[in-house]
């Protein structure tokens, strides 16, 4: 049986080889050292592909390889990224094909799956946790907030954006739209929202007992609880995970409050929450895992 690479590929493109759910050596950075925002951003589609297939071609030599999976930012369906707050310019950008067409002049001819960055953590909780036979949920709060879930599945899964407000005042969102979970919780949001503080100032003020921070304290957990709660009943009760910069706010204790509250069925509770470290390394490897069995093996 081949190996498998893993490709994270956000802030800058990390690159390993996967076997047996785990790395099989070093991650290749580009740009190495210190992360670039703006590393990707300024190139275009075909160069980030021409990029991420010169890495994976260094990393492939001597190794037999059957499968690629591209950790992207943004919806991405049928290897084609639909949207991408974060890498604007790849809207629209058939990836894969561009990506296989590298390789292939590259002399590796091997499946490749594009799929969204945080559905690449979620797989790699998975794997490295030894649930690769459970549904896996993970929330990334960050700048924005990014919704991953394994088993791999059809659909868009853009779960920062799911509406728990319905106030017209919450217009906060990168993206523009009412309501959104990411304008309540992402980083960008609570600036916007607190022109005159900083997110950690909130949090530590709603601490003192500042009423105006408590409150939104209150409807944090509560949006963020709204959300998973949406996805349990579409979705069914399962594990959901929390990590990101912005998971050290989270009040575990008050976001199963509010769950209770809004999840009654019986079937559908027993849900957990677990904060986690994030790394590139669980991304590597989910994205690994999902293209592996992308192709049935």
């Amino acid at each position: 049986m081949g190996q498998t690479i893993g490709v994270l590929a956000t802030r800058q493109v990390a690159v390993g080889v996967v076997e047996d759910n785990a790395l099989a050596g070093p991650i290749r950075r580009f740009p190495e050292g210190v992360e670039n925002p703006d590393a990707l951003r300024t190139l275009t589609g075909d160069e980030i592909a021409e990029l991420i297939g010169a890495q994976v071609l260094m990393a492939a030599s001597g190794r037999q390889i059957d499968s690629v999976g591209v950790g992207l930012p943004g919806v991405i369906r049928g290897g084609i990224v639909e949207e991408s707050p974060n890498l604007q310019q790849i809207k629209g950008f058939a990836f894969a094909t561009a990506l296989c067409g590298v390789l292939a002049r590259g002399g590796l001819q091997a499946s490749v799956l594009i799929l969204n960055d945080a559905d690449a953590i979620a797989a790699g909780v998975a794997a490295t946790r030894g649930h690769l036979e459970k549904l896996i949920r993970i929330w990334y709060l960050g700048d924005g907030v990014g919704f991953g879930r394994y088993p791999h599945a059809e659909g868009v899964w853009e779960g920062g954006h799911m509406v728990v407000s319905l106030d017209p005042k919450e217009h906060y969102c990168r993206c523009g739209g009412v309501g959104h979970l990411e304008g309540i919780m992402g980083h960008r949001a609570m600036r916007l929202r607190f022109l005159d503080m900083e997110p950690e100032e909130v949090f530590e003020a709603a601490r003192e007992g500042d009423a105006r921070c408590c409150a939104f304290v209150q409807l944090w957990h509560r949006a963020l609880a709204a959300a998973s709660a949406s996805s349990i009943h579409l979705d069914g009760p399962g594990k959901f995970f929390i990590m990101g910069p912005n998971s050290k706010y989270v009040d575990l204790g008050l976001v199963g409050q509010y769950i209770h509250e809004m999840v009654k069925m019986t079937p559908l509770q027993g849900s957990l929450f677990e904060i986690i470290s994030s790394s590139t390394d669980l991304a590597i490897v989910g994205a690994a895992v999902n293209a592996r069995r992308a192709v049935g093996a």
